[in-house]
């Protein structure tokens, strides 16, 4: 045998170990990969468990946990502002058009009910659908819904007219804006729409959870501001109880 076969052929014994080796590595890799992609996933729901379980957060409360909250409101189209892990106004009035929707107990407390809810929410649809964007407030829910084509593209926090100052039901259309404060007999309006008359869609630094205007719909300040491209003079606003 010639000295290059005789320095190829390796003892089986020796062959088995390098085959050995080589398994061991292999199954090394997978398993890191395996829990990297177990990682992706506590970082995206960083409470792995029960929804039920899950820890409750308010204002003021911060973290993984307030992230992932905040990501499911939004892919839910509630209008939470943005992703930051801080549980601020903005994500209070999300989490209170949540809980309006859901028919549950309007608290802004995200506990075991409301865990509950986002993990299986119920989805409204638009009632009236249109080729183009339009509005729907729902005065018994309390909130504004954003839609188009019968989606529902947006879900905003409201507060409607009080029993003695109804806001009126019906199909309106959005006649004319004001790009800043309008100062009223009955208050401030910010970057009102005016859908009927006097009556608008504006925001107000005061949008309690119950129905509390003298007839327009108020959202908070923030929210106006992120509504104010959103809607434009014609487009079609629907009220209703």
């Amino acid at each position: 045998m010639s000295r290059r076969r005789r320095s190829s052929a390796l003892p089986s014994t020796r062959r088995l170990t390098l085959l050995l080796s080589l398994l061991t590595a292999m199954t090394m890799m997978a398993t890191s990969a395996v829990v990297a992609v177990t990682s992706a996933a506590a970082r995206a729901n960083p409470v792995g468990y029960a929804a039920a379980d899950r820890p409750s957060v308010r204002y003021g409360s911060r973290g993984a946990t307030v992230r992932y909250l905040q990501q499911r409101l939004a892919a839910l189209r509630y209008d939470v502002g943005g992703v930051d892990g801080v549980f601020g106004t903005d994500t209070l009035h999300a989490v209170y058009a949540f809980q309006k929707v859901q028919r549950i107990g309007v608290d802004g407390i995200v506990g075991r009910t409301t865990w509950t809810k986002l993990a299986s929410p119920y989805r409204p649809g638009a009632r009236h659908r249109h080729s183009a964007a339009a509005v729907e407030i729902s005065l018994s829910r309390r909130v504004v819904f954003l839609t188009r084509r019968g989606a529902v593209t947006r879900i905003v926090d409201a507060s409607p007219g009080k029993a003695s100052t109804r806001t009126p039901t019906g199909n309106f259309t959005i006649g004319r804006r004001i790009n800043g404060w309008r100062q009223s007999h009955l208050g401030l309006l910010w970057r009102p729409y005016y859908f009927y008359g006097g009556y608008a869609v504006h925001g107000s630094n005061s949008v309690p959870t119950y129905a509390a205007s003298h007839g327009c719909v108020r959202v908070t300040v923030p929210a106006m501001n992120r509504l104010w491209s959103q809607l434009f003079i014609g487009e079609r606003v629907h009220v209703y109880r």
